[in-house]
């Protein structure tokens, strides 16, 4: 990123109404001035139709839900009213996402890429982000195996993607960051069928056997400690890291817990002194 890209960062907090915290902001949280949000808003690099792609990610995740067109007015209404908003060119208005559903995205930081042709809006979703029941716009994968060029699934015309899985489904093939992925390949392994005579997954002996699953956790913890207490380098500790971190999103599937949650419970926490 160049060295002056940092003009472009529009950065705008949640109110603490909001069921999930935002992150912290770096610089004051007042709003911003009609002026000055218009002056910045306008600079901004805009095709010849007045719009520029607005991108909606996940502030916890970092998963990338949903993208669409938005025009000044859109990114205006964003910042000053925290619900994501694009522009529809087929019914020559703004749409706020969840108008009708409810599933707003509640957004909690506005940034512009280095040119300023493109925006991301960072917020928290509340349900799917896609019209068809997904969590994510991002569920067909193209290369792959199992994905849309392997198996010649092309798309018809003015057609979605085919989607057939539920919302929130373990199995949903979707464009999710490594700690998601890793969280659906443990609740897959959850659900395995138990076959009689074949040796089940190490994830799936773990959720078995809850006292084998809490010494496990407590062993990758020491391991990790002795890491640094014993200067075994980087590369040993990223390594028992990885373990530590895995098997305590096995226990939290025990638990009955979702990462999602325990994502949003640390960005509470930016704004404590305990961190």
């Amino acid at each position: 990123m160049s060295s002056g890209s940092s003009r472009w960062n529009v950065r705008v907090s949640s109110s603490s109404s909001s069921s999930s915290p935002s992150p912290p902001s770096p610089s004051s949280s007042s709003s911003p001035s009609s002026s000055s949000l218009e002056s910045v808003v306008s600079s901004l690099k805009w095709d010849e139709k007045g719009m520029l792609v607005a991108i909606a990610q996940d502030a916890d995740t970092g998963m990338i839900l949903m993208q669409a067109f938005a025009n000044k007015d859109a990114v205006m209404n964003t910042v000053t009213s925290r619900k994501a908003t694009w522009y529809s060119r087929s019914r020559d208005k703004l749409w706020i996402k969840g108008e009708e559903s409810g599933n707003f995205i509640e957004v909690t930081s506005v940034y512009a890429d280095c040119d300023g042709d493109s925006v991301i809006y960072l917020g928290k979703p509340r349900g799917p982000s896609c019209h068809t029941g997904a969590q994510t716009c991002y569920y067909t994968q193209l290369d792959g195996p199992d994905g849309a060029i392997a198996n010649n699934q092309v798309k018809e015309h003015k057609k979605d993607f085919a989607h057939t899985h539920e919302h929130g489904a373990g199995a949903a093939p979707t464009a999710t960051p490594t700690l998601l992925a890793l969280q659906r390949t443990i609740a897959d392994r959850a659900n395995e069928p138990v076959v009689e005579g074949t040796k089940p997954s190490w994830t799936r002996r773990l959720l078995s056997n809850h006292e084998l699953l809490c010494s496990k956790v407590r062993e990758e913890a020491d391991e990790l400690c002795q890491a640094l207490e014993k200067n075994e380098g980087v590369e040993r500790a990223t390594s028992e890291f990885g373990d530590v971190l895995y098997h305590s999103l096995v226990l939290l599937h025990a638990a009955g817990g979702d990462v999602n949650d325990a994502l949003a419970t640390l960005r509470a926490r930016f704004n404590q002194s305990g961190v």
